[in-house]
């Protein structure tokens, strides 16, 4: 990954780049939301250079807004009218997806990329929480809290992680969506491109 200075103002128009990332859909086949309807809602409340990444609610957008919680909400609004479904949607600046990136306390040679999640979070990370939590139950897993997301490393795969099941929004009382890091370094390269 390159660690070029990113740019924030992407044209002209002094937009700014953001990361729309959509909690739970097109998951065992309920909340299921079509990447082109996404593309279509983020173009109809003004996004330019709409892009998504997979199937599971990750998009890349310019906006002139930069209010990053309005964003979320008029998203996460217009799912609801025009889907009908209550879809939570967190969204991020480019350059805060740089920040993450760039702060992981992981080494990450020799990770597979695939179980090495960031959980982004609607708040600051609940560092009182976190201390509850005694790293030698969980091992091989692990974790550090981040700025407003938590870096988790599982080895053996997340799938039958009880470490895992900690970040849920009940445990941790905020929104929390995660995403694998090939995912969250893919979505910085399109912030980027």
């Amino acid at each position: 990954m390159s660690t070029a200075s990113f740019t924030e103002v992407t044209n002209a128009d002094t937009s700014t780049v953001h990361v729309a990332l959509l909690r739970g859909i097109n998951v065992g086949g309920r909340a299921k939301v079509p990447m082109a309807t996404l593309r279509g809602l983020l173009t109809a409340m003004g996004g330019t250079a709409v892009r998504t990444h997979l199937q599971s609610g990750n998009a890349v957008f310019s906006h002139r807004e930069e209010d990053t919680r309005r964003l979320g909400a008029e998203l996460e609004q217009r799912i609801a009218d025009e889907l009908g479904l209550t879809i939570t949607c967190l969204v991020r600046t480019g350059q805060d997806l740089r920040r993450v990136v760039t702060a992981n306390p992981f080494p990450m040679e020799g990770v597979d990329g695939s179980r090495f999640l960031v959980v982004f979070l609607s708040g600051p990370a609940p560092l009182d929480k976190l201390a509850t939590l005694d790293p030698a139950a969980y091992a091989p897993d692990e974790f550090r809290p981040g700025e407003r997301e938590i870096y988790a490393h599982f080895p053996d795969s997340i799938r039958n992680s009880k470490l895992a099941a900690r970040f849920t929004d009940r445990w941790l009382g905020m929104t929390a969506t995660a995403r694998n890091w090939n995912t969250v370094t893919r979505l910085l390269a399109m912030c980027e491109e």
